[in-house]
């Protein structure tokens, strides 16, 4: 009996529509009762997992522990810090009642956790040999969005969220720029994305930050994404909270702080990078399943010890490279689905090698090999394939990354003229480098007239001049922008 195909919109088609199609049809996420949140379904939250695993080690590798802080706050405490709740307060969540009486005090349900960790660090930390502290957590965030799309803006979504309090003004902002490397390192080397990396500007930057560093890439519909972000936020909530130490000279200072975080909305640009019309195409350090072994007749005996034998000397060789960790191989060993319709589903899942067992591959020893990126296939021995198959996941890997990087290229201009900028952003979109002058008024104008902001304004600025692509007058700095999700 041979099952529907699971058809999906074609993405240069209807680009919106074919992101909701592969989410719900690759069975990563689905629509819940509660408009505007979503539950996260196994393949999805693989993903996830994976994201935790290898952000999670680069994050215990760079000295920081995980620990957990309560998903309430009292609202007392979003007040201390005025540019804090001015920031936050038309997305919160606030809980009246509990057990059925009215709460002496409103409770806000968690948008971030400055204001129920900081008076905690205000506890811990009293000398100057309590620091550098720092501390993550892995937890979920509640921000009453009004318009709502899955993984990118949803009222209730995942991230992991660093903060570190220091002795100096220095250690803080070397922290922050450090932490904006670390994601813009995992973003591109882990999930072949290609970044853009810069610092906020005011309107743009963390409310009670001094200074917010963003990682931006592109998506294929020609609007940024924000990536990661990483916050100095200098004294200011160290103040609000009095989180004060005891320096080497017995004064009492306050500390410097950063905080640094990346959410489930990474696995949007994901899907976005690098889907096409077949669904989900993932890199495989990333993959929740790097190789899917189908057999076409599982009923076969012969046939399934052969798919045995090759998921296992695949599993060994991928593991000997990998310097021991276990590699993901799977055999689809289903019978009551057709091999056609088998391979439909994992091209839609995005697995990037499917080796297909036949009784041909038995009889002469071989497998058939298809790549998920360019959908190549060939046959070669079963021998060959194992001495191949790292190096095919590698190709794989970096054809996905070289590909986002060449559309992102192609897709940063540099424009001198606002009559240009304006057709630009009605058009094909991406990143415009231009230059502005500075004027907070300037930046608000071409938001209101173009939905463009300014992404990231270079760390290092170039040494040339021009004139503010709003205003006209003369600058120095060159700045990305890009209408975003």
């Amino acid at each position: 009996m041979e099952f529907e195909k699971k058809e999906i919109t074609k993405k240069s088609k209807d680009f919106s529509r074919w992101y909701t199609d592969v989410i719900l049809k690759a069975e990563l996420a689905d629509y819940t009762p509660v408009k505007g949140s979503m539950v996260i379904r196994p393949y999805g939250y693989a993903l996830w997992e994976g994201v935790q695993q290898r952000l999670g080690q680069a994050i215990k590798d760079s000295g920081v522990p995980n620990a957990y802080f309560p998903l309430f706050i009292p609202h007392s405490l979003l007040e201390k810090e005025k540019k804090h709740v001015k920031g936050f307060s038309p997305e919160l969540a606030v809980v009246t009642h509990g057990g059925g009486k009215k709460l002496a005090e409103p409770l806000v349900v968690r948008p971030t956790s400055e204001t129920i960790m900081y008076p905690l660090f205000a506890k811990w930390i009293q000398s100057w040999r309590d620091l550098p502290f720092k501390v993550n957590q892995w937890c979920n965030i509640v921000r009453w969005e009004l318009r709502t799309y899955l993984f990118l803006r949803t009222l209730e979504f995942l991230w992991q969220e660093g903060h570190t309090a220091h002795a100096t003004a220095k250690e803080a902002e070397e922290e922050s720029l450090g932490r904006m490397k670390m994601y813009q390192d995992f973003v591109e080397g882990v999930l072949a994305i290609p970044t853009i990396v810069g610092r906020k500007s005011a309107a743009e930057k963390f409310a009670g930050a001094e200074n917010t560093y963003t990682v931006e890439a592109l998506m294929p519909d020609g609007k940024a994404l924000q990536c990661g972000t990483s916050h100095n936020l200098g004294q200011n909530f160290a103040k609000a909270f009095e989180i004060q130490f005891q320096d080497k000279d017995g004064q009492r200072r306050y500390v410097y702080q950063t905080s640094w975080g990346l959410s489930t909305r990474i696995i949007g640009a994901l899907i976005m990078v690098h889907g096409d019309d077949n669904g989900l195409v993932l890199p495989p350090r990333i993959a929740p399943i790097q190789v899917v072994v189908v057999p076409i007749d599982p009923e076969d005996k012969e046939q399934m010890e052969y798919a045995r034998d090759v998921a296992a000397e695949s599993n060994s060789a991928l593991r000997r490279a990998d310097q021991g960790s276990a590699a993901t191989i799977y055999i689809d060993d289903r019978s009551q689905y057709t091999p056609g319709y088998k391979y439909n589903e994992w091209e839609l899942k995005g697995v990037p090698v499917r080796i297909e067992v036949g009784p041909a591959e038995v009889r002469e020893n071989a497998v058939t090999v298809v790549r998920r990126d360019t959908g190549e296939k060939c046959q070669m021995s079963n021998v060959k394939c194992q001495k191949e198959i790292e190096k095919i996941l590698n190709d794989v890997q970096e054809n996905l990354y070289q590909k986002a990087r060449k559309f992102l290229k192609e897709n940063i201009r540099e424009v001198e003229d606002y009559a240009e900028f304006k057709k630009v952003m009605t058009g094909p979109r991406g990143f415009i480098k231009a230059f502005w002058c500075g004027s907070s008024e300037c930046e608000a104008k071409i938001k209101e007239e173009t939905r463009a902001t300014i992404r990231a304004i270079p760390l290092e600025s170039e040494s040339a001049s021009g004139r503010c692509i709003y205003c006209g007058r003369s600058s120095s700095s060159q700045v990305f922008f890009a209408q975003a999700y």
